[in-house]
C-alpha cells in the first residue's frame, strides 16, 4: 500500500525567463501538492528573450496547462503564425512557405508528392503549395479557428511577457520565487548529486532535484557537474545574432520571414503592437558592427530599442540529465531558431521530465531513456536545419559555397539521397517534422528522380480530378477565412 504521508519532492529551478517559468508552471500546474517548487532569478541578470516565434505543438502544451488562450494572447501581444516564408534561400529573388499543415492526400504506399511529381510531368499540377490549406490562408493574410483543429497554428509571442505571464501561474499555485544569484553549488561526496545552492544574500536551497535554466552558462549542468559540449559548428556555423524591436508598420501578417543574405539570414516576426527583427549570421564573414548596420538599413519601421548582439555556439549537452540535474533551454544546447524549435525543445523536455518523474529517487534507466529520447529529437531538427542551408542554389559567397560543399550527417545524407531517387520520406518514431521535409526539399529546389508505380494506376483524368478537387477544397476554406489582423481584433478584444 502507497505512503500517505510520504514528503513532497523539492524541485529547484535555477534561473527564470522562458525556460525556467514554462518549467514552473508546468510542475505546479500538473503535479500540484506532490512537490515543493523554488525558482530561483536574479533581477541583476537578464535573459536572452528574443524566442517570440513558435510552432503549433505550443497550442497542445497550453492545453495541457489548462492555458486560456485569449488570455494567455492578450498577455503576450500574440498574433497567430502559419508558418514561415522562406525567401532568398534556394536562390536570390525565390521564395516558398514552409506551412504547418500537411500538403494534399498521401496514400497508403505512396506520398502526395509522388502524385504531384506525376501531374507536374504531364502539366497538370500547380506550385507544391498550393495543396496546403496553411500555406494559402498564410498567403492570402487570413485567419480562424476551424472546428476539430481544421487549422493548424502556432503563435508570434512577446517572450518576456510570455515569462511574466507563466510566473503569474506558477505563483498562483504556490511557487516559491527567491530573487537572488547563486553563489555555489554543493556536491553530495557519496555520489556527486546536487545537495544544495548557496545565494548570494547566505541562503541554503537544499533539493532534491535540479533544474538548469542557468542559459549558455550551464551553471549546474556543466559548471558544477562538468556534463560536456558536443559542438556542431562544423555543420551549423552561424555563431552570432543581433535583434531589435521595431514600430509596427502595417498589418501582422500571419507568418515568420525568413531572408536569406550573404553569411545567414534576417527574422521578422510580428507582434501585436510592434515587430520582432534580428539577423543570425557568421562571424567568420561578417562583423558584428556590419551586422548591425545592415539590419537597421533593412528593417521596417522606427527602432525601439538598442540592437543586441548575441554569441552562440550551436551543439548540445553530452547529457540533458545528469545526475540529479536536468538541463533545459539554453543550458541544455543551442540550435538556431530557423524553424523555431526552441520553445518545443523546451516543452518536450518538460512533458518528458514529469512522464519519467523521480517519485522514489533517480532511477538510471530512467535517465539513460530520457537522454536517449533528448538526443533523437534533437538529432533530426538538427539535420532540417542544416537541410536549408546544404540544398541550395546560392553560390553568391563564400558563406554559402562553403555550405553547399559542407559534409553533413549520415542522417541527413540518407534522407536527401533516398528522397532524390525515389521521392520517399519516412517519419521515424516520434519525430517532429514529417510533411514538412517535403516542403523544405521541394522548396530548396530538391526534386525526386522517381515516383511511386501505384500512382501509375490512376488515369490521367482521375489525376486531374483529384488534384483539382484538392485544391479548389483549399480554395474555397481560404476564401471564408477572415483577414488576420479582423480575427485577431475580435479574438483578443482589441
Amino acid at each position: 500500500m502507497a505512503q500517505q504521508n510520504k514528503q513532497r519532492q523539492r524541485i529547484v529551478i535555477a534561473g527564470g525567463g522562458t525556460a525556467g517559468w514554462m518549467a514552473a508552471a508546468a510542475f505546479t500546474r500538473i503535479l500540484g501538492r506532490q512537490v515543493e517548487v523554488t525558482l530561483i532569478e536574479s533581477s541583476e541578470i537578464g535573459t536572452v528573450g528574443v524566442g517570440e516565434a513558435t510552432i503549433p505543438t505550443l497550442v497542445f502544451f497550453h492545453k495541457l496547462l489548462k492555458v486560456n488562450e485569449q488570455e494567455f494572447m492578450k498577455a503576450t501581444n500574440a498574433t497567430f503564425k502559419l508558418g514561415i516564408n522562406f525567401e532568398d534561400w534556394k536562390e536570390l529573388n525565390h521564395a516558398y512557405l514552409h506551412a504547418f499543415g500537411v500538403t494534399g492526400k498521401d496514400c497508403w504506399a505512396a506520398g502526395f508528392q509522388d502524385f504531384w511529381l506525376r501531374g507536374l510531368n504531364e502539366g497538370l499540377s500547380t506550385d507544391f503549395g498550393d495543396y496546403c490549406l496553411e500555406r494559402k490562408a498564410a498567403e492570402a493574410g487570413r485567419f480562424a479557428h476551424l472546428p476539430k483543429n481544421g487549422l493548424n497554428y502556432a503563435y508570434h509571442i512577446d517572450a518576456t511577457r510570455y515569462a511574466d505571464f507563466l510566473r503569474s501561474l506558477a505563483e498562483h499555485e504556490g511557487l516559491r520565487r527567491i530573487d537572488a544569484k547563486i553563489t555555489d553549488v554543493s556536491l553530495r561526496e557519496a555520489d556527486g548529486f546536487i545537495e544544495s545552492l548557496t545565494l548570494d544574500d547566505g541562503q541554503v536551497i537544499e533539493g532534491d532535484m535540479f533544474i538548469d535554466c542557468t542559459g549558455f552558462r550551464g551553471l549546474l549542468i556543466e559548471k558544477a557537474l562538468h556534463t560536456g559540449y558536443e559542438d556542431w559548428s562544423h555543420w551549423l556555423p552561424c555563431d552570432s545574432a543581433v535583434a531589435v524591436q521595431t514600430a509596427s508598420t502595417g498589418d501582422p501578417l500571419p507568418y515568420t520571414r525568413c531572408t536569406a543574405h550573404d553569411a545567414g539570414w534576417q527574422w521578422r516576426i510580428p507582434l501585436q503592437n510592434r515587430v520582432g527583427n534580428g539577423m543570425v549570421f557568421c562571424s567568420n564573414y561578417k562583423s558584428d558592427d556590419d551586422v548591425i548596420n545592415t539590419l537597421l538599413q533593412r528593417v521596417d519601421g522606427e527602432p525601439l530599442n538598442d540592437p543586441r548582439v548575441i554569441h552562440f555556439r550551436t551543439g548540445r549537452r553530452r547529457k540533458q540529465w545528469n545526475r540529479n540535474c536536468v538541463a533545459l533551454g539554453l543550458s541544455s544546447g543551442f540550435l538556431e531558431p530557423l524553424e523555431s524549435t526552441s520553445i518545443h525543445l523546451i516543452q518536450q523536455g518538460i512533458v518528458r521530465f514529469l512522464r519519467m518523474f523521480p517519485t522514489n529517487g533517480v532511477v538510471p534507466e530512467d535517465v539513460a531513456e530520457y537522454n536517449r529520447q533528448v538526443d533523437f529529437d534533437i538529432e533530426h531538427i538538427r539535420d532540417f536545419i542544416i537541410l536549408h542551408y546544404h540544398v541550395t542554389n546560392r553560390n553568391d559567397s563564400p558563406f554559402w559555397r562553403h555550405c553547399r560543399q559542407m559534409d553533413v550527417p549520415d542522417s541527413l545524407r540518407h534522407r536527401i539521397d533516398l528522397f532524390t531517387k525515389s521521392g520517399r520520406v519516412f517519419r521515424e518514431g516520434s519525430e517532429l517534422f514529417d510533411d514538412s521535409w517535403q516542403q523544405v526539399m521541394i522548396g530548396q529546389g530538391l526534386m525526386p528522380g522517381s515516383y511511386h508505380p501505384i500512382v501509375d494506376t490512376m488515369s490521367r483524368q482521375e489525376l486531374e480530378i483529384l488534384l483539382g478537387q484538392i485544391r479548389e477544397q483549399i480554395d474555397r476554406t481560404v476564401d471564408k477565412l477572415p483577414p488576420h489582423q479582423d480575427y485577431l481584433n475580435r479574438f483578443c478584444g482589441r
